[in-house]
């Protein structure tokens, strides 16, 4: 098999990522691609009671084990296999199983995150970062937080003036120099959209 197509989509919490990688998987086809989930490597807390993982910061980047990401990004352009992790988000731990990822043509990668690391960066053959209002980001993750993850409304509120927005402003934000395409608007902008299907069509049938 040919090097894969690395493709990185970064921006903060509740930029619309998901959407922007949804249309991708629709217009490109989900048997092209491996999607992996930089928020399936955050380090695993079992060995912390459950108030302490609470009170973790989950934005800064050593909360994250890259490292294992990165290996096993290798790995999938070398054509092998990987056993990515699952992260219970609800109880701050790793699940005891993994997925499963196979080599395709293309690796979607995608976390707030992304291009923070140097050697990660340096993997990625395209990079998006979805760029979205403030206050839309937190209405996102209020719904994500409190429907999906099981929060209340006061924790979320207060892991994100704690962690998330003096998080985002020093390490998300700066990062998005290093990109190549800059969404503003996330998911709901449709003209960006198509340019990246554009873009990915034309590189995977180099």
């Amino acid at each position: 098999m040919d090097k894969p197509l690395i493709i990185g989509v970064a921006g903060g919490s509740g930029s619309g990522k998901t959407t922007v990688i949804q249309h991708i998987v629709q217009h490109i086809g989900e048997e092209n691609l491996s999607l992996i989930a930089h928020d399936a490597y955050y380090r695993d807390l079992k060995h912390l009671s459950f108030e302490e993982r609470a009170r973790q910061n989950f934005d800064h980047p050593a909360s994250l084990e890259t490292e294992l990401l990165i290996r096993h990004i290798k790995a999938l352009s070398s054509g092998y296999s990987i056993d990515c992790p699952i992260y219970d988000f609800a109880n701050h731990i790793r699940k005891d199983v993994a997925l499963t990822i196979t080599p395709k043509k293309i690796i979607l990668v995608d976390g707030i995150l992304i291009f923070y690391e140097k050697e990660l960066r340096r993997l990625m053959d395209i990079k998006l970062f979805v760029d979205t209002d403030d206050d839309v980001r937190l209405l996102r993750r209020l719904r994500r937080d409190i429907t999906e993850r099981k929060r209340s409304i006061e924790g979320v509120l207060d892991q994100y003036e704690k962690f998330v927005r003096p998080m985002h402003l020093e390490f998300v934000e700066p990062t998005k120099r290093y990109a190549d395409i800059i969404i503003p608007h996330g998911g709901e902008n449709q003209v960006a959209l198509e340019m990246v299907n554009a873009l990915i069509f034309d590189k995977i049938r180099d």
